[in-house]
């Protein structure tokens, strides 16, 4: 994901501003977007974590109310309301789509290779989820980290996407057009562009996307220097040296993987790497859910 964060800044640079994409702007944002999710795990989660998240959470906040009130307010309704009502009549059918209904190509690199990726990444922030919400009950755990998600997810993608079709169906703005020719993350670019205060709000979601993606590896780098700390508690920082030791590490394999192989190609194969990850940590997700059945089930009973 840090990889993919370098072009996808650096190709807002490029649309907007004329920098062009290469090794040196890469390297850039590189030692940015590591310089400020390390310096956040080493301040710790109520410092640095919390912080970081808390900034980030108002700013998305911001621009979700600023667009569906200068947006297409009642298109995005009715879109949001069909769109959700579509998916939960067609739940089980998509959900479980065999190649014959969505084809090779979406089973491939969406059930296949996204659900992998998912997994790859999923022990980490389960720990840290965990580590966060420790005194909470289940129930508390499941709302914060699963429901409330789940329905603020159904409005973003309900004001951003309705928003695009908007403009797409009502040749506003040739979004389809810039994919074919640019690719998807121009796309990003073009839109931002075309809203209101459109030089004001890019800059601003340039540093969102930055701190974005530093509150996400940021996480990842003390959950990683927790495992790698022994007899370590659930309410103790592991060392110092451990967090930038593994947060300069991810921010070099990152621009390595970026900027000797090609932009976009370099975090595809990041992508492979952590898809063939997902693979293996699939048997361990077997066992656990086995154990979590016994935890919850058969322990209490006996007890």
């Amino acid at each position: 994901s840090l990889g993919a964060g370098l072009t996808l800044v650096g190709s807002g640079l490029e649309m907007t501003y004329g920098i062009a994409q290469g090794s040196f702007v890469w390297l850039a944002l590189a030692i940015v977007i590591t310089a400020t999710f390390t310096i956040s795990s080493v301040l710790g989660i109520d410092k640095g974590i919390k912080w970081c998240s808390d900034l980030n959470s108002k700013i998305f906040y911001i621009l979700l109310i600023f667009l569906f009130i200068v947006g297409p307010t009642l298109y995005i309704l009715r879109m949001t309301t069909a769109g959700m009502a579509y998916w939960l009549q067609n739940f089980w059918v998509w959900g479980l789509d065999p190649i014959d209904i969505g084809g090779e190509a979406l089973v491939m690199w969406w059930t296949l290779y996204c659900w992998a990726i998912w997994i790859a990444y999923a022990p980490l922030m389960g720990i840290f989820l965990a580590i966060i919400s420790y005194g909470r009950t289940i129930r508390q755990f499941m709302i914060i980290n699963w429901i409330l998600p789940s329905l603020f997810s159904v409005v973003w993608f309900g004001i951003w996407g309705g928003t695009a079709i908007y403009w797409q169906a009502n040749g506003t703005l040739d979004l389809v057009g810039t994919i074919n020719n640019n690719g998807a993350v121009a796309a990003l670019w073009a839109f931002l562009g075309h809203m209101p205060f459109g030089g004001i709000i890019i800059p601003i979601v340039m540093i969102t996307l930055v701190l974005s993606f530093s509150t996400a590896a940021d996480s990842i780098n003390r959950t990683v220097a927790s495992l790698c700390t022994r007899g370590i508690q659930h309410d103790e920082e592991p060392a110092t040296w451990q967090k930038l030791l593994w947060g300069i590490s991810v921010g070099a394999i990152a621009y390595l993987m970026v900027a000797f192989a090609g932009g976009s190609q370099g975090v595809d194969g990041v992508k492979f790497l952590a898809a063939a990850g997902g693979f293996v940590v699939l048997f361990v997700f077997v066992l656990q859910v086995i154990s979590c059945f016994k935890m919850f089930f058969i322990d209490k009973v006996q007890e």
